[in-house]
């Protein structure tokens, strides 16, 4: 027989079932039935049955498995029983039949034998897996073989002729199956995850250990991910859900027996990247659970809180008094990150208040664990910017609570959470001392003045002295609390205990300075440093205030030893006094004048200093017999000169030093320093505005200590390379930082040099300057702080790190200069350390070599290639070649840079992680490069930009700054650098005008036309545009206070620029299309609710979006269209939805605005001065809707030549209504929103002018019947915001008087009904088929209803206040009003630019209350019973008019006493 008639493949896998059926096909004889073959083929089977081979064969599923696995680039694999369909029912029927037979031959129902074939082939399974080292895990062709086994078994359970139950049985008796294996059961419906931990008592511990065995597994991570998601989902649904299942409480058991083991591996140490992965993978899948669908919001909460509630409570071996030991141990930056990690994932379900309330409530009930407690509020704290107001409620509560039950658990936990806080950093809490003089430190504290109060704080801060941390007993008693004269015994007795404590401990108490850090920070203090860091600060804050500072006046009177032996001492130290006054003098004089300083004390100074001004004038030059006829700077020069000298001879090494000491003793000289001078860290502030230097003297020295470094340097490499010129270099450096006096002087010069006169240096000051620079890095740690300045985070850096970050490059010679000098730095880098590849990025400022990466292939094209294209040089003993290049006269910079770029070693540090330019950073790069003086032409800078954008950034991965080859993440990239342009963001050195922000704008055009042509994958729908509105969004979310100006301002400011940038983005970046159910849609809710949120409170008074943002949007709307099936129906689906998802667009496209040849902002005056001038008034109306419905109908007659769509015909037919209507013609409006009908009728009469015939137009709508009234309604409110906008605004009398009287003649015909009172009440569900007029206007102007409602009924006339007195629901919203006028009121929300105070605003309101209280009546109890509830928040008079006025209907009216009576 051959083998393709035997049935075998050739290749040695074995063939299907099915398969060997169809090979054999062609031989059936034909009489033969397809039950005479079925009978064969069962015969066949009883005399070569392997059945439990032969459920692998019922399913095809094996053999694609192991080809897919042999194919070198598989697809993602899909979930195990999503692709293939169940076996067919020829291949299920065999397999019963076979199983029936032997069932029979056995005796036994047929579910007994196929579950015990089952059991043997998972069984067998698993034992060939039980060797592999991933252990938990199948290998791919085991877990095809199982998927292929599942299959069979579902063919069988269709069939009925499986028992699930017996097979789980018969498994557990077996063998445990592994984790992957019951996951692959349960997940193709064999058999249930619980009832799996229901057969068998170990459930729980089996599942827990192979729950820990799959978090170690290091291979396979996506089978990995894939289990645990998967059981974790089934255990949350099970063991979480309402109500609890029968295995509810085994899946909680298996949960928290995996939280104890993770917190068990972190409570041991190490973090995530050395020692607990494990732990980590599953706090990766609470991570996953919380963006995975499946488990409800419910079942989440619930979870995570028993979570949270376990962490809190778990292993309580913390005492109190070891937590008020040991708190400082456990904040923030010492809580291992694992930990943090695990608070934050399991506070994402709950805000602040929700986390703290939870605090509390096991706080009360349970034992805790104090440093999770602890650590977790300092998480908290960190994290989430609102978690500081809600744990000073939690702290004034659980105060409030100790002292009125004299609670001490209440008491200690509101310290430890104060203590905790604070050692947070005033940044995130306030110290500890702010928060315990605000608590204790007053009579109206939260103790009160009772004795027993007193008397329980003072005990309860006697018992914490054993434990309290010195800081904290400083704190008690530099700002003591507040007790009554009469029990100030109590207060001495804790204050003596507490300094006893303190000297027991070797801390002295008059070492405890003036301006002690009360944060809690447990930081050491050197004897004799505090006095002169005191006497330092209190001169500093005297020259800022001219005043005296409050701590040093209270410690002249209560502290008066530690004033009289340390501090001025310190103050008065002998010097000679300069000519005029420096800030030190002012301030002893002020001292002296203030009685301050004893008269002894003060003489004896005098003197001191006189006797100083004589040595220095006699004696101070002269010490050193070589030089000892020279001044102490000729000096130094000459000493200078001999060091260049030294190093340009060989052998001299002891020689330089040695000069090098003379050097600083001729700086001590000329800028002496006292011996006991403590040592201030010095902030310096790099920006042009700042000083210099405070001393010109200081200012001349640091140019002769530059210069000379930059000749030495120049006379030692004549000889030697810098690797071999010794120490030299550096400890010049560090003998100028150790000059204090000298050393800011010294770089402040530096960065004048290098950032503002660097196009003037020669290359001998470049290389000097550059290698001064390395040296500075090199010694950071001694070296001050800095501030680049304005525009870059606030935070000091070190100086080295600010220089290169403020070395400007925004004009071609700066480049330039920028190019030299920080290619100087790193090859001088290079040559000087010997330092391996990974770390050489430790020898230069990495700002340096950043603003390098960029200039590089930015200034020279052929940089931009990969220099291992061209060749790589072989490398030279410490890139001596790149040093020759450097200091060879003749070589140009271009020959340097060449020979830099192909320096092996800069191309591995090109590569590292940390050494990207990361494309945010090129793009605020870039748009700092002024236009017109950039070193390359137009052309060339779109080359240039392109290669970055498109060939460079682009297609590279996160890690090294690129965009992963996604064009979204790039434009979100570029749109948030514009946005950042123009907040101040990025610097103060970059102009507004002349940037490069046309060619940036140009280049996210190109991303973006790339997405409109890139078609949307078929399980993907088209959001391409809506990242541009998620970045505004998080930007208008991320405003600190939405009430304050400047947060106004900033985010009025970015909406306006991202408005400009997006107009010019392709029209439909703002519109996407949706698919559901085969029907295509359009879709703008992401911009719609963008619109209602943010832009909303943007818009005028009128409602009135900018109009190249309405066009943008409406032509993004037809040009969308044309992607589905029926355009125009496609159009009138989104448009119909505005009125009452987005009114405000809806009212922008039919409004008339005014465009005026003079800026509206322009003072009054000066348009009347125009206006006079020309004759004429030079304000033009022009509707919006004739230019942009004529840009609409053009645009839809070119891309579908047909008829508009419905809903922009409507838009056209309400504008041309409202025409017709304002000219005198009655014409029937068309079937449209009311709103939309006022909106047009309103902004159609307003370009009329002041006077457009309102009552004329009024008249006319009678006929309208029903539509009247809303109508009339809207009409009012757009008048009513018109008046608004005058009131806010500074006056124009005539203007006003006529748009109220607009409004009274609307409201006139509004007296009948009570519809216009829903104006005037809260935008919510009172205001009923009027609730989008909150949509289309700003809060600020809903918060002032009430003063323009006051302002109409005040001059209503005595027919028209009588009809709208009697309208159901007018007094009760006359009395709401009044009420929120008041509040506007009280938080002085009232605008009065020329309009009369706010206090006369409220009062005349007032009066027409009292009248309206007056003339009204009150119509039934319930209306009754809501003014009564009113009148608790008014004002005396009123509430009593009030009061007066509803008992005079009860009694005069009979109904209410029958009323009452029921």
């Amino acid at each position: 027989m051959s083998l393709e008639a035997s049935g075998i493949s050739v290749s040695g896998h074995r063939r299907s079932f099915s398969d060997l059926l169809a090979a054999h096909k062609a031989k059936r004889p034909r009489h033969q039935s397809e039950a005479e073959l079925r009978e064969t083929a069962v015969q066949l089977l009883d005399r070569h049955q392997n059945l439990s081979a032969l459920l692998l064969e019922g399913s095809t599923s094996v053999s694609e498995a192991q080809t897919d696995l042999c194919e070198e680039n598989p697809a993602p694999r899909a979930p195990p029983f999503s692709g293939a369909g169940p076996p067919s029912d020829l291949e299920d029927s065999l397999i019963v039949h076979a199983l029936q037979r032997q069932a029979v031959e056995l005796g036994v129902p047929v579910g007994v034998v196929s579950s015990k074939m089952a059991t043997e082939r998972v069984v067998d399974l698993m034992g060939r897996t039980a060797g592999c080292a991933r252990g938990a895990l199948l290998s791919s062709i085991r877990r095809a073989e199982l998927s292929a086994l599942v299959r069979s078994i579902q063919g069988l359970l269709s069939q009925r002729a499986f028992s699930p139950h017996i097979f789980c049985r018969e498994l557990w008796k077996c063998q445990q199956p592994t984790l992957e294996v019951a996951w692959l059961l349960h997940s193709g419906n064999v058999v249930t995850l619980e009832h799996i931990l229901e057969s068998e008592e170990g459930g729980v511990a089996w599942l827990g250990a192979e729950l820990k065995a799959l978090c170690g597994v290091e291979e396979d991570k996506e089978a990995q991910q894939q289990v645990l998601a998967g059981v974790v989902s089934v255990l949350l649904q099970a063991g979480f859900r309402d109500p609890p299942g029968d295995a509810s409480q085994l899946c909680v058991a298996v949960l928290d027996d995996m939280l104890s083991w993770v917190l068990d591996g972190l409570q041991q140490g190490g973090d995530l990247h050395s020692g607990t992965e494990a732990a980590g993978s599953w706090v990766w899948v609470l991570d996953l659970t919380l963006g995975r669908a499946s488990p409800s919001d419910a079942v989440l909460r619930r979870f995570f809180t028993r979570c949270l509630t376990q962490v809190l409570t778990c292993q309580p071996q913390f005492k109190v008094s070891d937590a008020i030991a040991n708190q400082s141990e456990w904040t923030f930056a010492k809580t291992p990150r694992p930990l943090t990690a695990l608070y934050r994932k399991l506070a994402v379900p709950f805000s602040v208040d929700e986390l703290l309330c939870h605090l509390r409530n096991v706080l009360e009930t349970h034992e805790v664990n104090w440093q999770h407690v602890l650590s977790f509020v300092s998480t908290l704290l960190v994290y989430d910017a609102q978690a500081l107001r809600t744990l000073t409620e939690l702290l004034s509560q659980l105060l409030n609570v100790a002292f009125e039950s004299y609670d001490l658990e209440n008491m200690i936990t509101a310290f430890l959470l104060s203590r905790q806080g604070a050692l947070e950093g005033p940044t995130v809490f306030p110290s500890y001392g702010e928060w315990f003089k605000a608590s204790f430190g007053s009579a109206g504290g939260c103790y009160g003045n009772s004795k027993k109060s007193v008397v329980f704080l003072m005990k309860f801060l006697s018992d914490l002295v054993p434990f309290d941390p010195p800081q904290y007993l400083k704190v008690h008693i530099l700002h003591p609390p507040y007790v009554p004269v009469k029990h100030r015994t109590l207060l001495q007795e804790y204050v003596s205990l507490a300094k006893t404590r303190l000297a027991d401990l070797k801390v002295s108490v008059d070492e405890m300075g003036l301006y002690e850090d009360s944060s809690g920070a447990d930081v050491p203090m050197q004897p004799g440093c505090q006095a002169p860091q005191d006497v330092e600060k209190a001169i500093r804050l005297f020259e800022s205030t001219g005043k005296i500072s409050a701590a040093v006046m209270e410690a002249s009177i209560f502290r008066r030893q530690y004033f009289l032996t340390r501090f001025l001492p310190a103050l008065l130290m002998p010097r000679a006094l300069p000519d005029s006054s420096d800030s030190q003098m002012s301030f002893i004089e002020s001292l002296r004048r203030a009685e301050k300083i004893p008269a002894s004390l003060y003489s004896a100074y005098t003197q001191s200093c006189e006797r100083e001004r004589l040595r220095r004038e006699h004696g101070g030059g002269a010490g050193l017999e070589v030089l000892k006829d020279l001044e102490p700077q000729e000096r130094l020069q000459a000493e200078l000169q001999e060091l260049g000298i030294l190093l340009s001879a060989p052998g001299t090494e002891e020689e330089v030093l040695a000069q090098l000491a003379r050097i600083s003793e001729s700086l001590a000289l000329l800028i002496p320093e006292r011996p006991d001078e403590t040592a201030v860290q010095v902030t310096l502030c790099l920006h042009p505005d700042s000083p210099a230097s405070p001393d010109p003297e200081h200012q001349r020295i640091a140019d002769v200590m530059l210069r000379g470094f930059c000749q030495s340097l120049m006379d030692a490499s004549r000889l030697r390379p810098p690797d071999r010129q010794g120490p030299w270099a550096s400890r010049f450096v560090q003998m100028l930082l150790g000059h204090r006096k000298l050393a800011a002087s010294l770089l402040q010069r530096l960065w004048g040099l290098i950032c503002e006169q660097g196009a003037t240096l020669g290359a001998a000051h470049v290389l000097g300057l550059a290698a001064f620079l390395v040296h500075l890095h090199e010694s950071r740690a001694r070296c001050p702080l800095a501030v680049p300045g304005p525009g870059w985070p606030p935070y000091p850096v070190p100086f080295s790190e600010a220089l290169g970050a403020s070395l400007p490059c925004s004009t071609a010679p700066e480049m330039a200069f920028a190019l030299r000098f920080c290619a100087a730095s790193v090859c001088y880098a290079l040559c000087r350390f010997a330092l391996p590849a990974e770390n050489l990025q430790e020898g230069f400022p990495a700002s340096l070599w950043k603003k390098l990466v960029y200039l590089l292939p930015r200034l020279l094209p052929g940089a931009r290639v990969d220099p291992l294209v061209g060749g790589v040089e072989v490398a030279d003993e410490a890139g001596q070649a790149a040093w020759r290049t450097i200091t060879d006269p003749t070589a140009s910079w271009e020959s340097l840079m060449w020979r830099l770029w192909r320096e092996p070693r800069v191309h591995a540090l090109w590569m590292l992680p940390g050494c990207q330019l990361s494309f945010s950073e090129w793009l605020d790069a870039e748009l700092g490069v002024r236009r017109s003086r950039d070193a390359l032409t137009d052309l060339e800078r779109i080359e240039y930009q392109q290669w970055v954008c498109q060939q460079h950034y682009l297609p590279a991965p996160p890690e090294q700054g690129g965009c992963d080859g996604d064009p979204h993440r790039a434009c979100s990239q570029i749109l948030r650098s514009v946005l950042d342009l123009h907040s101040g963001r990025q610097g103060s050195r970059i102009p507004d005008t002349d940037t490069c922000l046309p060619d940036i704008v140009s280049r996210l055009q190109e991303f973006m036309g790339e997405l409109e042509l890139t078609p949307p994958s078929s399980e993907s729908e088209d959001d391409s545009g809506i990242f541009l509105l998620d970045l505004v969004s998080q930007r208008c979310s991320a405003t600190s206070d939405p009430q304050a100006l400047s947060s106004q301002l900033d985010l009025e400011r970015t909406l306006h620029n991202w408005g400009r940038v997006v107009v010019a983005l392709p029209v439909t970046a703002l519109v996407t299309v949706r698919t559901r159910q085969g029907r295509t849609s359009l879709d703008c809710k992401a911009f719609m609710e963008h619109v209602n949120h943010a832009h909303r409170n943007m818009c005028d008074s009128v409602g009135r979006l900018p109009y190249t943002l309405t066009a943008h949007f409406f032509k993004g709307v037809l040009y969308t269209s044309l992607r589905c099936k029926h355009p125009s129906h496609a159009v009138d689906d989104l448009l119909s939805q505005l009125p009452q998802q987005c009114p405000l667009l809806l009212v922008s496209a039919g409004v008339r605005t005014l465009v005026c040849s003079i800026s509206p902002l322009a003072p009054t005056p000066y348009r009347q001065f125009v206006m006079v001038l020309t004759g004429k008034c030079v304000c033009v109306w022009q509707g919006w809707w004739s230019p942009l419905g004529s840009i609409l109908t053009s645009l839809w007659t070119r891309l579908t030549g047909s008829r508009l769509p419905q809903e922009i015909q409507r838009l056209a037919d309400c504008y041309n209504w409202a025409c017709s209507t304002v000219r005198g013609e009655v014409v029937p409006p068309p079937m449209a929103e009311p709103l939309l009908l006022a909106a047009c009728l309103h902004h159609v009469g307003r370009g009329q002018g002041g006077d457009w015939g309102i009552r004329t137009t009024l008249g006319r709508l009678e006929k309208l019947q029903e539509q009247r009234r809303p109508l009339l309604v809207f009409l009012l409110f757009f008048c009513v915001m018109d008046l608004l906008s005058i009131l806010i605004q500074p006056p124009e009398t005539d203007r006003a008087r006529r748009l109220q009287e607009a409004c009274l003649e609307v409201l006139s015909y509004l007296a009948d009904s009570p519809d216009w009172l829903l104006l005037f009440k809260s935008p919510a569900a009172e205001q009923r088929e009027y609730q989008a007029v909150s949509m289309t206007t700003t809060d600020r102007n809903i918060r002032l209803m009430p003063l323009a409602f006051y302002s109409l009924v005040s001059h209503l006339d005595t027919d028209v206040l009588g009809k709208v007195t009697r309208s159901p629901g007018f007094l009760l919203t006359a009395l709401r009003s009044y009420s929120a006028l008041t509040k506007l009121f009280l938080d002085g929300l009232i605008p009065s630019p020329g309009q009369p105070p706010p206090l006369q605003a409220v009062a005349e309101a007032k009066q027409v209350l009292l009248k309206i209280i007056s003339q009204s009546s009150v119509q039934s109890s319930s209306s009754q019973a809501q003014l009564e509830a009113a009148c608790g928040e008014m004002d005396p008079e009123v509430a009593a008019a009030l009061s007066s006025h509803l008992l005079y209907h009860r009694h005069s009216d009979p109904l209410y006493g029958d009323l009452d009576y029921l």
